[in-house]
């Protein structure tokens, strides 16, 4: 187990003051058996007229803030405390029928799990059809071993492709990621969730944060922190739902905090809204995450506040 702290500031500035339509947060972390929050807070400014919370057709928790005054200047803070407990790497048990490749789902399953097997992008040449394949090995004197082809296949991307953070809005397709071998983590998560998914495996999109003990002093660093993060779900039997990050090479959620899973990338942005005044206006925006091993004292367990800036 490890408690961490999670500071996320998004920073919008116009040269005049603007109006604001509502704007939808995606910060919150999801509570689980593998991870506890211990504090929320949510610091806004201006103050929002009305705040509403929501979860989302997946579970998520939403905060939707409308604002009534302009500003030439817009800041969200959300500062979380939670407790991780993550699964250690290769510590997930499948089911034997499960073990080696191909396997089908349960008949229970299947409904559940039909929109997550389905692809969403286009690959006409197939060729992350025939990516994805090539991780498809016999192993020794009998079929492929599930574990190890997923595994290969996280290491693989976070081995053979090029990571260029991207400050743009969306995703780029699999097979632009795949052709142009360089990507986001977003862009790699949603690469290996397609590839797993040409497969037939189920398979979902994450977004949340990356803690890099780096950081804190460790040795070595990872790829991805400073800024929200993505990797990607993958559903076995006996395991659940288990956590891939090839950006990083991870497997079983090991650093990795969980906020958001949706079935498509454009489902887990962690802030949108919108605002009104001259397009000359805007002077842009900075985005700053820190997740740090937690000082000790004042968890303030289960406090939310929402507060003005300073």
């Amino acid at each position: 187990m490890i408690t961490l702290d999670i500071d996320h500031t998004t920073i919008y500035r116009y040269a005049n003051p603007v109006t604001f339509g509502d704007h939808r947060l995606m910060f919150r972390p999801r509570d689980s058996h593998d991870l506890r929050l211990l504090k929320t807070e949510l610091v806004i400014s201006p103050t929002p007229a009305k705040m509403r919370w929501l979860h989302d057709v997946f579970g998520n928790s939403i905060a939707v803030a409308s604002f009534d005054q302009p500003a030439t200047e817009l800041r969200f803070e959300s500062h979380i405390r939670v407790e991780h407990y993550p699964l250690g790497e290769l510590e997930f048990p499948i089911e034997e029928y499960a073990r080696t490749y191909p396997f089908s789902y349960t008949a229970e399953e299947v409904p559940d799990l039909a929109l997550y097997t389905q692809r969403h992008y286009p690959d006409p040449d197939h060729v992350v059809d025939n990516w994805a394949k090539g991780f498809v090995v016999l192993g020794e004197g009998g079929p492929p071993d599930t574990q190890d082809m997923l595994v290969n296949m996280t290491r693989s991307i976070k081995e053979s492709f090029t990571y260029q953070a991207r400050d743009l809005e969306g995703t780029q397709s699999p097979v632009e990621t795949l052709t142009g071998n360089s990507g986001s983590c977003r862009d790699f998560a949603l690469f290996m969730m397609e590839a797993a998914r040409s497969l037939g495996f189920a398979a979902r999109f994450v977004s949340g944060y990356l803690y890099d003990p780096a950081r804190d002093g460790a040795e070595g660093a990872m790829v991805g922190g400073g800024a929200t993060h993505a990797w990607v779900d993958i559903y076995l039997p006996g395991a659940g739902w288990v956590e891939f990050d090839p950006t990083n090479g991870i497997i079983g959620g090991k650093n990795l905090i969980r906020v958001a899973v949706t079935r498509d990338p454009t489902q887990a942005v962690p802030l949108a809204g919108s605002w009104t005044g001259a397009p000359a206006d805007f002077l842009g925006m900075t985005v700053d995450v820190q997740v740090t091993s937690a000082k000790p004292g004042g968890t303030g367990a289960g406090e939310t506040r929402i507060a003005p800036a300073a």
